[in-house]
């Protein structure tokens, strides 16, 4: 998932938030996708805080966009695993 503004994006590389199935061992500060087949998932997934950059040339597609209750989830945790 896609955490960095587009204007940091043109630089090359994208900051990038960590989505994994909820079936796998849960992290403090998960986030559960309430509506994942918005996001373009198959199943239900978790926003983990484990925070990456990848280079814009293996970016391939766009595969959904959370909803805005998920969105909303995400940033708060965020804002609190980080300030």
């Amino acid at each position: 998932m896609i955490v960095s503004k587009k204007a940091f994006n043109r630089n090359g590389h994208t900051v990038m938030e960590m989505i994994t199935s909820a079936g796998h061992s849960a992290s403090p500060g998960d986030v559960p996708l309430r509506d994942h087949t918005a996001a373009g998932l198959r199943e239900a997934c978790v926003a983990r805080v484990k925070l990456f950059t990848l280079d814009n040339r293996l970016i391939l597609r766009k595969a959904g966009r959370l909803s805005p209750a998920d969105r909303a989830g995400v940033r708060r945790n965020l804002h609190a695993a980080i300030v």
